[in-house]
């Protein structure tokens, strides 16, 4: 069963993690963000759920604004062959959430560690990374390194990306 929000909200501070939430009306797309979010510091994070075809699935965690090409992205993350985008149905079952309300914070529901997390290099070192946590009615804020440090007890140790791509 998926971890609730109060249940990922537990865990950041069982390790000490600092995070501030700000509620909203359900995000579903960064151009909804962009326009709802009023004025939340940080860097906003863009999310891609993607499997390659031997059905292994990563996460890819880039900042709102960042591009990326998905047709060489597989050489970049060690995919095998070109990655296209997870079903609504993984995503639920793998990482425990919905389309509109992917996140980082879904390793909380993959102690397995079947999902790859890929996070761009910038985010890693940010001061203020936004996220939503496990629903797209909230952002919540806190550093990159808290956010690798979280990742970490949760198992998944990300590969950073750098961008932009050569």
């Amino acid at each position: 069963m998926a971890k609730t929000v109060e249940d990922l909200f537990l865990f950041l501070e069982g390790l000490g993690i600092q995070t501030r939430t700000h509620a909203h009306p359900p995000l579903f797309t960064v151009e909804e963000s962009r326009a709802m979010r009023g004025e939340i510091p940080g860097l906003h994070c863009k999310n891609l759920f993607v499997r390659d075809r031997s059905k292994a699935y990563f996460l890819i965690v880039l900042e709102e604004d960042s591009r990326i090409d998905l047709k060489t992205l597989h050489e970049r993350i060690g995919a095998r062959g070109r990655v296209s985008f997870g079903s609504a149905e993984a995503l639920l079952e793998l990482w425990g959430v919905t389309p509109g309300s992917v996140t980082p914070f879904g390793a909380i529901n993959d102690p397995e560690g079947r999902v790859q997390v890929v996070l761009e290099a910038q985010l890693a070192s940010a001061p203020a990374v936004n996220v939503h946590p496990l629903e797209n009615n909230r952002t919540t804020t806190l550093s990159g390194t808290e956010l690798i440090r979280f990742l970490r007890a949760c198992g998944h140790e990300p590969l950073l990306l750098q961008l932009p791509e050569a």
